[in-house]
Formats: structure tokens, sequence, C-alpha cells
């Protein structure tokens, strides 16, 4: 009797040592999400902003939860924030939100946030930069009429457009 008292014992503590993990590094997950009001009110005035959060420290916590704040918000059309770049995209009714409210809510969700680089968007300035990072990404060592085939067949949304 004592013999099986013996054996499952340490099978017990056999069995706790194994199951027991030492990772000292947790593992980070980088997911993107687009939260999106349901009603979108179509004679709206839209205006997209973009600005830098710092004292974010997860992407599930922290970028997850300003995310769901600023999509709450009446007048925002869609809220996106990339927790790896520390960034914020945000669109919304300029009739009822100013950079300023956003601010301001991003604020309320916790004292460690900071918002900072907030700048308007423009077409323009969103097509210029796609076109930019297309030919980073595809380009890079080329002569001047191989970036331009580049760029051409470029398969980014906003590079097919060839606005």
């Amino acid at each position: 009797m004592k013999r099986i008292q013996l054996l499952c014992s340490v099978l017990v503590v056999a069995g706790i040592f194994m199951a027991c993990k030492n990772e000292t590094t947790p593992e980070i997950k980088t997911v993107e999400t687009v939260a999106e009001t349901a009603n979108v009110d179509a004679t709206a005035k839209y205006a997209k902003v973009e600005f830098g959060i710092d004292g974010m420290t997860c992407a599930m916590g922290c970028a997850k939860t300003i995310e769901k704040q600023m999509a709450k918000m009446e007048g925002v059309k869609s809220a996106v924030v990339d927790f790896e770049k520390e960034l914020a995209m945000v669109e919304y009714d300029e009739n009822k939100l100013t950079p300023q409210s956003l601010e301001e809510a991003v604020a309320k969700v916790s004292d460690t946030y900071k918002v900072r680089d907030v700048k308007m968007i423009t077409d323009d300035n969103a097509k210029s930069a796609c076109k930019e990072d297309c030919n980073k990404a595809c380009c890079k060592d080329m002569t001047k009429e191989e970036k331009m085939a580049c760029a051409e067949a470029c398969n980014k949304p906003c590079c097919a457009s060839k606005a």
C-alpha cells in the first residue's frame, strides 16, 4: 500500500513539474481590427485624422479599448488603432466631432495615454503616401523607368487607381 502511495505521489509531483512552463517572455500577437459604427449618416461631411498614441502597453487591452471607445462616439464612422505603430486613424463627421474631442476620448480611457502629432488626412495625402510606400516596397534599387513600371504594376488599391 505504501508503494502505491509513493508511486502516486511521485507521479503527481512529476506531473506538476512537467505542466509548468518556464517561459519568461510572453507571446505577443498583433490583431488588426476595424471598428465601425452601424449607423452612417449619408449627408455627413467626413474627415480623417491620424495621430500617435503614447503609453500603450498591449494590443488587446490598450489599443482595442481605445479603438472601441472612439468607435462608440456619435459621429465616428470608423476607428483603427495600430498598437505596433502606435497610431490611430479615425474617420468622423466634422459637424459632430473635432480632433480635440477625439483626443479627449483617448484621455478618458486612461491618463497614461498621450495623443501626439495630430494631422488631417486628405485623399491626396493618402494616395501620395501609399504610392511612396509602393515605391519603397517594390521599386528598391531600380532605374527610373523600372520604378515607373513598378508603380504601374503595384497591386495596392490606392496605386491601382493611378491618381
